[in-house]
């Protein structure tokens, strides 16, 4: 959890499509192939053009609860960076290590290519089953314990599908910033 209430005044929270949203990069909730899938996934691939899943086909792959970077060819964000988040197997696998871990990777990412502002999906939401309310706590949480390290990044985006998502992650938000969990 973070110590520095700074770390929570530089997470948002938006309803929009992640593809078009001007940032230095957006997160992919990617499966461990890099492979074109559906969901955010697809759509990401499809807005930034052919040229993403070649790249992808190039890195060959990544280990659940890590992070790749690509560019982001024809989307306005620079970059594409690519999350595997945990496929939900009841809590008792590590999922949310491996989430919070595909979180802290990408930020570290994105800090490593220079960016100030990235957007987020809900990784692990969708088809890979992982309960919203848990986690979109592990997000916060990741992302706000990253922040409180010093890091230069000025706004992260938890860009959400919807107003359900909204409001769970907003609640998650001021949760964490009251020091509840």
């Amino acid at each position: 959890m973070a110590s520095d209430p700074s770390a929570f005044d530089r997470i948002s929270i938006l309803e929009a499509d992640i593809t078009t949203l001007d940032v230095d990069a957006i997160v992919n909730a990617a499966n461990d192939a890099l492979a074109l899938g559906g969901g955010v996934c697809g759509a990401i691939h499809r807005a930034a053009g052919p040229q993403l899943a070649k790249a992808c086909a190039a890195i060959g792959g990544c280990a659940t609860g890590d992070a790749r970077i690509t560019p982001g060819f024809a989307l306005k964000a620079r970059y594409v960076i690519h999350a595997v988040g945990p496929i939900w197997q009841g809590g008792k696998a590590g999922e949310p290590r491996l989430l919070a871990g595909a979180y802290t990777s990408s930020l570290v990412l994105a800090e490593g290519e220079g960016c100030r502002t990235v957007a987020f999906p809900a990784i692990s939401t969708g088809i890979y089953g992982y309960p919203a309310q848990d986690a979109a706590r592990v997000a916060v949480e990741a992302i706000a314990g990253y922040l409180a390290t010093g890091s230069g990044l000025e706004r992260v985006v938890l860009c959400c599908f919807g107003e359900a998502s909204c409001a769970v992650h907003a609640a998650a938000l001021a949760a964490a910033r009251a020091g509840r969990r």
